[in-house]
């Protein structure tokens, strides 16, 4: 399996603290373990941040990044080796693993962080961490500030700055190191062969849920652990709810289904959506639909290298889509005006695209300055129009109503232009159609 190598976590960590103030501090919580219901817990899953960070992959954990401290940079607080718990749970790094394993350069139980912590922070001038995300941790560390503010009359010297830490952080995030993007391209792969299994597997009669199983089958089997979000298997006027989660309704012929799902490997999300028809042929309307939404993606895909910015791609989708609409009859007047009335939005309501990373909608601005960000190597985003024609919508005819269609493909900015790494799942009406016609 294909992982984040350590090595890059000590680069990150030393990125971010050659940005940080002289004389400061960072202090970043593990995500808290998620109780489903009663005594169940979430399959746990790191907070991205804390996880770009350090690769740790434990509940109750803190890294503590010192520039310059002389016995050390890094420090990770962590759950102790526990012969018992181990039985129970799994087994822990424990201090020695957090030295040996994730390159801590100090390591302390968790329950002595309340003794240590605020030593670590006194006499620092700024305190760097995320604030504002996580309330229980941001009282806790009022908490240890207050400990040296009471020991200020013995000569202790309380910081004077407080400071989120996102902003630095995320900036990193936005930009995609080589290895990163090879993990990218793995969990890309994964979920590209999911996605052909399902069109495969689509008949009439199924139920939305028994593709979903066929996403989840082919994740586990390529060694990822978990989508990278709730899977979406909208079929029928489904298709026009664009974060449907239901999944439970029966597959229907001359419906088309609509499957947006990805899966998670070393914590990077893959993002795609395909749409195609149950019965594996496309009628004249999903057709014409079909192909103004491919076209606006290929449009959109020539707008992402460096030096253009962030917005050029969604505006080339909203002019081939506005465009479409209007040799279909579905929209009437001039696409220049209607473009400007935003009429297309009866039809077409989201943006093309989002940062794509650790977090399916990633870090990052999209605007600096007021102005859209201007695209950079090593970004990652998706490409994800799509055409929505409600079922209700009586100012069209009767035919074209229920249809809805998105295609999305997750692209990393290149020199060049731009790498797309879901190139694996069948896109056009023939491939779809004759990989579905191949698997009858």
């Amino acid at each position: 399996m294909i992982h984040i190598p350590k090595a890059e976590y000590t680069r990150r960590r030393k990125a971010l603290m050659a940005q940080m103030e002289p004389n400061s501090i960072a202090i970043l919580p593990a995500a808290a373990v998620a109780i489903r219901n009663r005594d169940v817990e979430h399959v746990y899953r790191q907070d991205s941040d804390f996880q770009y960070l350090s690769g740790f992959p434990e509940p109750e954990a803190v890294i503590v990044l010192m520039p310059g401290r002389q016995h050390g940079e890094y420090v990770l607080f962590c759950r102790e080796r526990n012969a018992e718990r181990e039985l129970w749970d799994g087994l822990r790094a424990g201090t020695e693993g957090a030295i040996r394993d994730f390159g801590a350069d100090d390591a302390f139980p968790i329950t002595d962080i309340d003794d240590i912590l605020p030593g670590l922070i006194e006499g620092r001038d700024r305190v760097y961490s995320a604030m504002g995300s996580n309330a229980e941790f941001d009282r806790h560390l009022m908490e240890w500030i207050n400990v040296i503010r009471s020991k200020a009359h013995l000569g202790a010297q309380p910081p004077n700055e407080f400071v989120a830490l996102d902003h630095l952080l995320h900036d990193m995030r936005l930009y995609k190191s080589a290895a990163e993007v090879k993990v990218m391209r793995e969990a890309a792969r994964i979920s590209c062969a999911a996605h052909v299994r399902a069109m495969q597997a689509s008949r009439a009669g199924l139920h939305e849920f028994s593709l979903e199983a066929e996403l989840d089958y082919e994740f586990r089997k390529g060694g990822a652990k978990m989508p990278a979000y709730g899977s979406i298997v909208a079929s029928g006027r489904n298709s026009c709810i664009l974060h449907y989660q239901q999944n439970d309704a029966v597959l229907k012929d001359g419906d088309l289904v609509l499957i947006d799902a990805g899966c998670e490997i070393d914590c990077y999300a893959s993002d795609i959506t395909r749409t195609w028809p149950v019965s594996g042929k496309f009628s004249a309307e999903q057709k014409a639909i079909y192909e103004i939404v491919l076209a606006s993606q290929e449009a959109a895909f020539a707008e992402i290298a460096p030096n253009k910015h962030w917005n050029q791609a969604h505006e080339a989708t909203v002019q081939v889509i506005t465009a479409g609409l209007v040799k279909l009859g579905l929209l009437q007047g001039d696409v220049d005006e209607l473009i400007a009335s935003e009429a297309y939005k009866a039809f077409y309501m989201h943006r093309a695209g989002h940062w794509l990373g650790m977090d399916v909608h990633d870090v990052g601005e999209y605007k600096v300055g007021g102005e859209w960000r201007v695209l950079e190597v090593g970004m990652a985003l998706t490409v994800e129009p799509g055409i929505y024609i409600s079922p209700d919508n009586q100012s069209v005819a009767k035919k074209w109503r229920g249809i809805g269609v998105r295609i999305e493909d997750d692209v990393v900015v290149t020199k060049q232009g731009c790498e797309i790494l879901t190139g694996g799942v069948p896109k056009s009406v023939a491939e779809i159609e004759a990989l579905m016609a191949s698997a009858r």
